[in-house]
């Protein structure tokens, strides 16, 4: 069952300026440790930095939340799983809005797509209820 969809598209050279005029404050402020490695290796940064930064809004969506109700911007951090899937880790605020929506016998499951084009990129979450392991609904 979906339990929550969130979409966000984001101006590649809004993030580009942000980066420029704020740097360090912003980054920090906004993506996780994990996120910054990955983006600072690329070549297209500000690209990089913007489907992570729409992939968040995207996230708080889905969430119910938007960026309130005790969900910040590092409590959701893009990753890779090991099959290259990309998806959503959520920690603090974020994961305990998660638990607020799955209902009992389900587990959550956060699919995440990301695209760019220049200037915008974009990203969509899904977030299903999937029945817990050993539960035969």
């Amino acid at each position: 069952m979906i339990l929550g969809i969130g979409n966000d598209i984001v101006d590649i050279r809004r993030i580009e300026k942000t980066l420029d005029r704020y740097g360090e404050r912003f980054l920090s402020r906004v993506f996780t440790e994990v996120e910054r490695v990955k983006s600072d290796r690329r070549a297209q940064r500000a690209a990089s930095y913007a489907k992570r930064f729409a992939a968040k809004e995207a996230c708080a969506k889905a969430l119910g939340t938007g960026l309130r109700c005790g969900v910040y911007w590092r409590d959701m951090g893009v990753i890779n799983l090991a099959s290259g899937r990309p998806t959503i880790s959520l920690t603090n605020g974020a994961a305990r809005q998660l638990g607020h929506i799955t209902p009992d016998g389900f587990e959550a499951r956060i699919d995440l797509t990301l695209t760019d084009d220049f200037p915008l990129a974009e990203a969509i979450v899904i977030i299903s209820g999937l029945p817990a392991k050993g539960d035969r609904r």
